[in-house]
């Protein structure tokens, strides 16, 4: 059962774009379901024109390993054979660097948001405060 509505992406995708603006850090930010299908995307005035894809690999990455995208980032770094192999058995659909969280509900991972635009950090603080706002 999908339990990832509409209604709490676009909760996520409000608290993560309102956290971008008070950074002063332009956002795009990305929400998919548990299996990593889209639900919602809002590409921020003035980011890059590949932020879409980017943020949507590290909803799909924190959605599928169940961990911020920053954990991800410092696993892959660790250089084992496992985070080698998966950009390529992935084929970029998922990405562990910073700006992704996973979307938790009654203590379950229902899906997750992406957000790039900013700086490594920043992207990870706006996952963050999406996620927060939807945590249940």
């Amino acid at each position: 059962m999908i339990e990832l509505t509409l209604e709490l992406a676009e909760q996520a995708v409000r608290a993560a774009q309102a956290k971008a603006r008070a950074l002063g850090s332009p956002m795009t930010i990305t929400v998919v379901d548990e299996a990593g299908r889209l639900v919602l995307s809002a590409r921020g005035d003035g980011t890059g024109f590949f932020t879409p894809e980017t943020s949507r690999a590290k909803a799909v990455a924190a959605a599928a390993f169940r961990k911020s995208t920053t954990e991800l980032g410092e696993l892959a770094n660790k250089g084992s054979a496992f985070w080698r192999t998966v950009p390529v058995i992935l084929e970029g659909q998922a990405l562990p660097t910073p700006g992704g969280a996973p979307l938790v509900r009654g203590g379950r991972v229902v899906g997750g948001i992406g957000c790039g635009g900013g700086t490594g950090e920043q992207d990870q603080e706006c996952a963050d405060a999406g996620a927060a706002a939807i945590k249940g």
